[in-house]
């Protein structure tokens, strides 16, 4: 089967960008849209033989399992000002699991909204990748930024994320959007994907990585209503291998190349350009909305995730668990995979991740909707463990693929 190739459409693109800003009254943001493509990987020709070493998946090479939880709204993550008293909030959050890719977008979107207060002094109120991106956003708009946070990297939530470019994620679940929340998200998305690619190769963990995906018949057209959301040149191109193209286990496998990141080199790296730029950092719990009048600046970037509940009576808000189990590093690992493998094993319904990183080889695949538990759902340990086990052992190796 041929590859199945989309075309960025960059006059569609700066349109519904400015549909976007028109919609939701953000004045300047229609111009600032990115200015040229993007550089992609060349969707041309044959790729170079790629070596596909079989991760070393046993018991005995489990290093820890970390749990997470995703900020999920069904209406989609909020980007918007509301006054508070004498000073104005300016919330960003709820973004459900893709807060890794979308954040520097949603910082942008918060950043521009903030820029209609008086002061630039700015209170930033959280110290994920979402806060950080904000702090970065609202520095490079000439505010002096301070970010007061209960966690800082590497003990957020955003430090548990299997992280790679998803700004889907979960939106397949969001049942409340609207037209305006679509064309939001995509201006978000176009920012976010600028920005992230800009930092690759520069040290700040983000890098470029083949996804391989078995399953057992060739996909269909992908047409599902979470991607039709992105802008074409969003998409990225989906190799179809068919047997004795690949080394799994299932006769059909899928190849595409997306940014992964590193939460521990990534997020360290956000908080010492805040620092770098001038921005301080308070260790402080903000736990009641008295706290934040308690605070100096009159303007306040809320980027609390899941502490919005709480803090901000949000009680559409509602965690995704998920949980990572890392392996000891394996440098020789150069590809990700993911999807379910019910059909060569009995771990039907567990949808398998695995991506190599400098601390460990990541295995993931768990959702758990309104589950606030942080401790590791030893079911799903056993399930994630024991499906890539199978799946590795399976594996011909060594495998050259072009």
């Amino acid at each position: 089967m041929g590859y199945i190739t989309r075309a960025m459409d960059r006059r569609t693109l700066l349109r519904t960008g400015s549909i976007a800003v028109a919609g939701l009254g953000l004045g300047g943001c229609a111009g600032k849209t990115p200015q040229s493509e993007p550089v992609r990987p060349s969707t041309g020709g044959v790729r170079p033989a790629l070596d596909l070493v079989p991760v070393n998946a046993s018991w005995g090479r489990v290093i820890h399992t970390t749990v997470g939880l995703r900020p999920y709204r069904a209406s989609g993550f909020i980007v918007k000002p509301e006054k508070l008293d004498h000073k104005t909030i300016v919330h960003d959050y709820g973004h459900g699991g893709g807060g890794m890719s979308l954040a520097w977008g949603t910082g942008y979107l918060a950043a521009d909204m903030a820029l209609a207060h008086g002061s630039r002094r700015a209170a930033v109120i959280g110290c994920g990748v979402t806060g950080l991106c904000a702090a970065r956003q609202l520095q490079r708009r000439g505010f002096d930024v301070t970010i007061y946070a209960k966690a800082i990297p590497p003990h957020t939530m955003s430090n548990m994320s299997l992280a790679h470019w998803s700004p889907v994620s979960r939106v397949v679940a969001v049942t409340g959007r609207t037209p305006q929340w679509d064309e939001q998200f995509r201006f978000a998305a176009a920012i976010a994907y600028r920005e992230l690619q800009l930092l690759g190769g520069r040290d700040y963990g983000i890098s470029w990585i083949d996804r391989y995906v078995p399953m057992d018949a060739p996909p269909p057209e992908r047409v599902d209503s979470a991607r039709a959301l992105l802008p074409a040149y969003l998409e990225t191109r989906l190799d179809v291998l068919g047997p004795g193209q690949h080394p799994f286990p299932l006769p059909y496998a899928t190849r595409e190349s997306h940014m992964k990141f590193e939460p521990a080199i990534y997020l360290d790296r956000l908080m010492r350009d805040v620092i770098l730029f001038g921005g301080r950092i308070v260790i402080r719990e903000l736990e009641a909305r008295r706290d934040l009048m308690a605070l100096p600046e009159t303007l306040i970037v809320n980027c609390t995730g899941l502490g919005s509940r709480d803090l901000f009576d949000d009680q559409e808000l509602i965690p995704f668990k998920g949980q990572l189990t890392l392996l000891a590093p394996q440098p020789e690992v150069n590809y990700e995979t993911g999807g379910g493998l019910s059909s060569t094993s009995g771990h039907a319904g567990v949808s398998l991740h695995m991506t190599p990183r400098s601390d460990g080889i990541a295995l993931g695949g768990t959702g758990e909707r309104d589950e606030w538990s942080l401790e590791p759902n030893e079911e799903a340990r056993q399930q994630v463990v024991d499906g890539h086990i199978e799946l590795f052992s399976s594996m011909r190796a060594p495998w050259r693929t072009t």
